[in-house]
């Protein structure tokens, strides 16, 4: 077992969701993130994964099961609200900024109510802003800033309280190809420099590829969770799931030759050698 502690546990974590016919959200789900750790969760609509997130942030109550975030039992926590300010960060798809502060207000909201004197709320959100790149757009309002920007300052706005883990949903969703790359170079940054958890939640590979763990979910469980070793081995398991990955587990190899109009000579050994790799790399 490794040495760092554990900042989110959950065990055996259900929700329910509906009245008549009901929607099992999270199905008894099990998991451990240690301090530190930069994971995605990963998975097609409705299999969970923002529910879980909302659980691990306190956003929503589980229907049964237990989460434990910094040592806390949700279950058995009072001012919830109090606790999300000082142990969990957000970043959402819509950076959900205030849009009559400027960017500094909007990093000092969270700090509000936690002890800080106004000069030590302006000196952190500054602080703050400059290490997300924004050192000159401080005195900005969210519509004087581009989305790339806006989303940087939810970033801040995170970071406000020195959480135990921020919690991303589809923090890029919403911004274009470069903007978002610059997103996740941020959130890699902060990770690596300053040790801080992050989870994602995501739709896009691409992302899952740059952080360290990847879960996998399915009908409210975790299908597969597996650590990020190469991108190699990310793109056999990409090409696993995809319909030639099924075909050639599943040793259908006419149908692939059929349909790439190769012949059984030219594709035979290509082939087994190629399913070798994905079992190998499933196996794992």
């Amino acid at each position: 077992m490794s040495e760092r502690p554990t900042v989110v546990e959950t065990h055996d974590l259900t929700k329910i969701y509906g009245d008549g016919a009901h929607v099992r959200a999270l199905d008894g789900v099990d998991l451990i993130i240690l301090k530190g750790e930069f994971l995605t969760v990963m998975g097609p609509s409705g299999s969970g994964k923002s529910t879980l997130l909302n659980m691990i942030g306190a956003l929503d109550k589980p229907s049964s099961g237990q989460v434990i975030v910094n040592g806390e039992d949700l279950a058995s926590i009072g001012d919830v609200d109090r606790f999300r300010a000082r142990t969990v960060g957000f970043v959402f798809q819509l950076h959900n900024l205030l849009p009559a502060l400027t960017a500094r207000e909007n990093v000092e909201v969270p700090m509000h109510g936690q002890g800080l004197g106004e000069g030590e709320m302006r000196k952190r959100s500054e602080h703050l802003l400059e290490l997300v790149g924004l050192s000159d757009r401080m005195r900005h309002l969210p519509g004087q800033l581009s989305g790339g920007q806006r989303q940087r300052v939810a970033v801040a706005r995170a970071l406000a309280n020195d959480p135990a883990i921020i919690l991303a949903d589809e923090p890029t969703g919403s911004l274009d190809t470069q903007a978002g790359s610059e997103i996740t170079d941020l959130l890699e940054t902060i990770n690596r420099e300053g040790g801080t958890t992050i989870l994602i939640v995501t739709h896009d590979p691409k992302i899952a590829r740059r952080t360290r763990r990847i879960l996998t979910m399915r009908d409210g469980k975790i299908a597969d969770d597996h650590r990020v070793e190469s991108l190699v081995k990310e793109d056999l398991r990409e090409l696993a799931r995809s319909r030639l990955g099924e075909l050639l587990l599943d040793g259908n190899e006419e149908k692939v030759l059929a349909d790439i109009g190769a012949t059984q000579q030219e594709g035979e050994i290509a082939i087994e050698a190629l399913r070798r790799l994905l079992d190998r790399t499933l196996a794992k």
